[in-house]
Parts: C-alpha cells; structure tokens; sequence
C-alpha cells in the first residue's frame, strides 16, 4: 500500500505525482495505465482540493493506492461536506461544452474501469484493471 497526505493547495501536485510514479514503478504497470492513472487521479486530487476542502490548506487530502489481484485502486478522501454524485450534469452536453470545469468525474469514469464514491462524495475510489495480473 502507498500512502500521502498532502494539505488542500495544488502546489503539492508534484507530490502526487511523484506518488503516482512510485506506485505505477512497483506495481509494473505499462505506459497506457500511467497516462490514464496520471489523468484520473489528479483530477480526483485537484476536485478535493477545489471543491472538497475549499483550498483551504489545513483541511488535508489522503492518497492512498493498493493493489487487489489484477486491480489498482486508488482512493482520495478530503475533509470537505462532500457533495451529490449522483446529479452531474453532462460536461459533453452542448450547454456544458463551453463550461471552463465540470469534466474532471467525466475523465475519471472514462480513464478507469470502475469510479465509486464514499462518506457522501468526500472519498473517491478508483480501479484500474491490469490485463497482466500487476
């Protein structure tokens, strides 16, 4: 299992991705999930910091990834309310294209195998299956 806790500012990005890189390394993962794990999960990260904790820097986000049988979950939680996951609007809808923001759970659901959210929103795991077993 990895782990990193970081506070609610976007200049620790690097510190994900480093996180990110660590974890891709010593699960042996290819270059295709690197790039869609590097994608969804800083997505994930930055929605935390954004939305979740408000940027407000003492308000921390975990990082937490492991690896089950042929899946790689990564999982984000902030201290934030949370918010409805189930009433999203669609970011390709041509009201929305314009929209600066609003695609960040789009690319999430659509990098990965499998986006569940938790504790009202505030926790976000996502899958990664690898068809070679690591």
């Amino acid at each position: 299992m990895h782990t990193l806790k970081i506070g609610s500012d976007l200049k620790y990005m690097p510190q994900v991705e480093g996180l990110i890189d660590e974890v891709c390394a010593d699960f042996n993962l290819n270059e295709d999930h690197y790039g869609n794990i590097l994608i969804a999960v800083t997505e994930a990260v930055n929605n935390a910091i954004i939305h979740g904790n408000q940027n407000e820097e003492d308000k921390k986000v975990r990082i937490e990834a492991v690896q089950q049988k042929k899946n790689v979950i990564f999982s984000i939680e902030d201290e934030g309310n949370g918010f409805d996951f189930n009433d999203l609007p669609d970011p390709t809808a041509p009201e929305n294209i314009e929209k600066p923001d609003g695609r960040g759970i789009f690319l999430m659901k659509n990098l990965s195998d499998e986006v569940t959210f938790e504790s009202d929103g505030s926790k976000v795991s996502i899958t990664f299956v690898t068809e070679d077993g690591a």
